[in-house]
């Protein structure tokens, strides 16, 4: 059974920083391209950042992009969002998922999800 397990949200204040972690069981997951999404009340799940499975090579959103650091650790099976200078509209319940091979940034294209862990940023 596959299992992705997000901590490390909570409530922080603009400017601050959080780092996620996302631990993986039941799959191999050096196999797998890891991808962090984010989902606000009322909005559609988002993409915010993703690497590849040898850690290579990472992509991250315009809104991510200088902020946020995506980082793996193949031999812990956990996949870490490092995010610095929070804003306001970072806010939102952030969820790890892992796709089978190549990395992608379509959230339609990932296999598994974890349950989501809420971040949320005070002004």
């Amino acid at each position: 059974q596959v299992q992705l397990v997000e901590t490390g949200g909570g409530l922080v204040q603009a400017g601050g920083s959080l780092r996620l972690s996302c631990v993986a069981s039941g799959l191999p997951f050096s196999n797998y391209a890891m991808g962090w999404f984010r989902q606000a009340p009322g909005k559609e799940r988002e993409f915010v950042a993703a690497i590849s499975r040898t850690g290579h090579n990472t992509y991250y959103a315009d809104s991510a992009k200088g902020r946020f650091t995506v980082s793996r650790d193949n031999a812990k099976n956990t996949a870490f969002l490092q995010m610095m200078s929070l804003k306001p509209e970072d806010t939102a319940v952030y969820y790890c998922a892992a796709k089978l091979g190549p990395t992608r940034v379509l959230r339609w294209e990932y296999d598994y999800w974890g349950q989501g862990t809420q971040v949320t940023v005070s002004s």
